[in-house]
C-alpha cells in the first residue's frame, strides 16, 4: 500500500473562483494563466475548472500544445513570447498569441516566413523592470511592429509590480495610458492583485485581465488581505495521516536539532509529510495544521518524510486520535474546516505560488 499522502485538485473551486474574477470585470475577457503547469495543479487536471475562460495563457510552447491537445481552440497567448526564430513556425501551427518585449524578437519576426499573419501583444516596462520596451520606446518598437506583413493585430501590456501593496498602480498606469494614448488595439494590464484591488477603473481592467494565483483559491495580497476576504475557494488540498503517537514528558526534544524542547507532558502526532512532498523545510514550531479537521501546530523541524504535530486541541476536546487520523497540511479537511495555503507559506518566509508549485512528483494527486 502507497503512504497515505495525496493531493486533490478541486474542479469546482477552480470554476468558482473564475467566476469570481468574472465579476469583478464584468466587461473585460479573462486569461487562465497556467504557467507552472498550472501552478503545481497540473494543466490537464485544472483544464475543466477553467475552460470558462476566454483564453489561456503560460510561458513556454510545451503548455501551450497541452492546452491545444485537450482541444481548446480559442486563444493562447505566450507571455514571455518565443526564444528563438523556430518557435514562430509553431506559433503559426498552432495559432498562438505571443508577447514581444525586446528588439530581438521583432527580428525574428520580420525574417519569418508565414503565410498567417501572427497576433502580438508588445510589452511595456512601465516600471517592473523586468521585461518590456520603456515608455520611451515603446511607439518606435509599435511602428516597426505595425510596418511588418507578418504581424497582423498588434496589443498591448503591461504588467504591475505593486497592485497588492501601498504604493499602488498610478505610476505605471500613467506611463502606460501616455505611450499608448490613440494607438489602436486591445489592451491587457491587471494581473490578479489588480483585478481585485483596482478593477472599478476601466482604464486598469482593458481589454483582458491576467488572472494566475487568483483562480487557484490565494490572496494576492496577503497577509493584508484573505483568500475568505476575497471570496476564494481553495483548490488543492494536501493531506495524510497519523503515522505514530508519542508521550512526551518535560525536557524531551522533537526532530533534527533538538529545535523543540517540550515544557511538559505533551502528545505529539507524527505525520507521513515531509520536505520530499514539497511541504516547505522552513516551517517553524507554531505552522498551523488541522487534524481531524481541528486546527494545531507544527512543533519541532520537518524532515524529508515526516512532520509532527501538537495533538493537545483534540485530547483537550475529547477527541479520539490516533494511528490513521486525517491531517490536512492545507486546503479542505473531510469535515469542511480549511486552512488556506497562505496560512502555510506565511510562516515560511515564502508565499503560497511556490508551496503549489513545489507540489512533488511522488505525491499522488486526484481530482474531483
Amino acid at each position: 500500500m502507497p503512504r497515505p499522502i495525496h493531493a486533490t485538485i478541486h474542479t469546482a473551486a477552480l470554476h468558482h473562483n473564475l467566476e469570481r474574477v468574472r465579476k469583478s470585470v464584468p466587461d473585460a475577457k479573462v486569461w487562465a494563466v497556467v504557467k507552472a503547469n498550472a501552478y503545481g495543479h497540473g494543466i490537464e487536471r485544472a483544464y475543466e475548472g477553467l475552460r470558462g475562460a476566454d483564453g489561456f495563457a503560460m510561458i513556454d510552447l510545451a503548455e501551450a500544445e497541452r492546452v491545444r491537445q485537450l482541444g481548446w481552440r480559442g486563444p493562447i497567448l505566450l507571455l514571455e513570447g518565443v526564444f528563438e526564430a523556430r518557435d514562430l513556425e509553431l506559433c503559426s501551427r498552432l495559432g498562438l498569441w505571443h508577447a514581444v518585449h525586446c528588439d530581438e524578437q521583432i527580428d525574428m519576426l520580420a525574417a519569418h516566413k508565414t503565410q498567417v499573419p501572427h497576433r502580438v501583444f508588445l510589452k511595456m516596462n512601465s516600471g517592473m523592470n523586468r521585461l518590456g520596451f520603456t515608455p520611451q520606446r515603446y511607439r518606435a518598437a509599435w511602428a516597426r511592429l505595425n510596418a511588418l506583413p507578418q504581424v497582423d493585430e498588434i496589443s498591448f501590456m503591461t504588467h504591475f509590480s505593486d497592485a497588492d501593496g501601498p504604493r499602488g498602480i498610478a505610476h505605471q498606469m500613467a506611463a502606460f495610458n501616455e505611450a499608448t494614448a490613440d494607438l489602436p488595439g486591445e489592451r491587457t494590464l491587471s494581473n490578479s492583485a489588480a483585478t481585485l484591488r483596482h478593477s472599478s477603473d476601466a482604464a486598469v481592467r482593458g481589454d483582458w485581465v491576467r488572472a494566475g494565483i487568483v483562480l487557484y483559491g490565494n490572496a494576492p495580497d496577503h497577509p493584508e488581505n484573505t483568500a475568505g476576504h476575497w471570496g476564494l475557494a481553495p483548490t488543492m488540498t494536501l493531506a495524510t495521516k497519523l503515522l505514530a503517537v508519542q508521550q512526551l514528558q518535560a525536557g524531551d526534544t522533537v526532530g533534527y536539532g533538538s529545535n523543540f524542547v517540550a515544557d511538559g507532558p505533551l502528545t505529539i502526532g507524527v505525520a507521513a509529510c515531509g520536505y520530499g512532498d514539497g511541504y516547505p523545510r522552513h516551517c517553524p514550531t507554531g505552522t498551523p495544521v488541522l487534524v481531524n479537521g481541528v486546527r494545531t501546530r507544527l512543533v519541532g523541524r520537518v524532515s524529508m518524510d515526516m512532520v509532527t504535530v501538537d495533538l493537545t486541541p483534540l485530547l483537550q476536546a475529547g477527541m479520539e486520535v490516533g494511528f490513521g487520523s486525517e491531517v490536512t497540511l492545507w486546503g479542505r479537511a473531510s469535515n469542511g474546516a480549511v486552512l488556506t495555503i497562505d496560512e502555510v507559506a506565511e510562516p515560511a518566509g515564502t508565499v503560497s505560488w511556490e508551496l503549489m508549485c513545489a507540489l512533488a512528483q511522488r505525491v499522488p494527486v486526484t481530482v474531483e
